[in-house]
């Protein structure tokens, strides 16, 4: 089975770490470690960040990001680690919802939004060696159709396609 620990440390380098941030346009707003405040106004965390002790924001970062990505891709139940590694981390990045509607359209699955029993088993018996760069690709054509809706999201385009290439390293 997949393991968290390394696809959270390669995340989490691919979210800049451990910095908050409040980059102009940004749709999340403010954001420590990747987490943006606006769609996660309850996170616990945020109020060490308010008093600037970030150090005991850190660990509840790594189960904000086990509990609402990772178990929710079933990154447990996935055979490789690659595969379950790529989908992790384009669901931090998008949303679990349209990383797994794209990783079921790869698969063959009816793309529903939800990692169920149908969608795990048409992965585990999938390689990465398909996989990956068949889901890269699609991961790409997502994010040139987020900035084909709106402009504004063009900024982040280069920064979304390296995220995307590191991971066929």
């Amino acid at each position: 089975m997949a393991d968290f620990t390394p696809a959270f440390e390669k995340m989490i380098h691919d979210e800049g770490g451990y910095q908050l941030t409040d980059i102009p346009g940004d749709r999340g707003g403010q954001t420590y470690a990747g987490i943006a405040r606006k769609p996660n106004p309850d996170w616990a965390g945020w109020q060490h960040i308010d008093r600037k002790d970030f150090g005991s924001a850190t660990p509840l970062v790594r189960e904000f990001y086990k509990t609402n990505f990772w178990d929710r891709v079933r990154g447990d139940d996935l055979t490789d680690q690659a595969i379950a590694e790529t989908i992790f981390n384009f669901s931090v990045n998008t949303g679990v919802g349209v990383a797994a509607k794209l990783a079921q359209v790869i698969v063959g699955v009816a793309p529903d939004g939800a990692i169920g029993a149908k969608t795990v088993e048409r992965l585990n018996i999938c390689t990465a060696e398909k996989f990956v760069p068949t889901y890269a690709l699609a991961k790409i054509q997502r994010y040139a159709a987020i900035c084909n809706k709106d402009r504004s999201q063009s900024k982040f385009l280069l920064g979304w396609i390296n995220r995307t290439l590191q991971g066929l390293k």
